[in-house]
């Protein structure tokens, strides 16, 4: 069983939740790319780091999901930043440098986020679907989100569709506690 990034909920609403990450860190590949192709553009190299590919040569456990990121403000439309989450407990400075120069290592700290989880194969237009939900569930609830939008997913890409459990997760503007 892939180890899954650590959060507690904080509130739950009909349409999302509000949820606080833990610091984690995340090997992180920048692409310019249609959504489409750009995780896939992004899996080989991160993949890579974490089988040994690295200055230690010291493999790194696999966790969910395999993000992949937008900032509405900082970004054009086809960047993306796709992101494995490293294991829980992970610190920046003792993790090892990639090998590979296009992955980056970043350190979150802890956030508070809304989310809303969906299943299906996490296409443009499934995904546009549900972030408009999320965005408009959350105004209704006078909740702030910041630009950034992180598909979310946790299934390998040879499993049936219908089967995908997904989310989408957006920073908020709620105090930390």
């Amino acid at each position: 069983m892939t180890k899954r990034q650590e959060y507690k909920v904080v509130q739950s609403y009909r349409d999302f939740e509000v949820r606080e990450y833990l610091s984690c860190v995340l090997a992180e590949v920048k692409v310019s790319a249609k959504y489409e192709s750009a995780s896939s553009m992004a899996f080989a190299p991160l993949f890579r780091y974490i089988s040994k590919g690295n200055k230690a040569s010291e493999k790194i456990a696999m966790t969910a999901p395999v993000i992949a990121a937008q900032s509405g403000l900082e970004t054009e439309e086809n960047d993306w930043y796709v992101s494995f989450v490293m294991p829980a407990g992970s610190k920046f400075g003792h993790l090892p440098h990639p090998n590979d120069p296009q992955v980056k290592l970043k350190e979150l700290d802890k956030q508070i986020c809304v989310a809303l989880s969906f299943r299906g194969r996490a296409t443009t237009d499934l995904t546009k679907k549900w972030i408009d939900q999320l965005r408009s569930a959350a105004k209704r609830e006078n909740i702030a989100l910041s630009d950034e939008t992180r598909i979310c997913r946790f299934d390998p890409p040879f499993k049936p569709g219908l089967l995908h459990y997904n989310e989408i997760v957006i920073p908020a503007f709620l105090g930390v506690r």
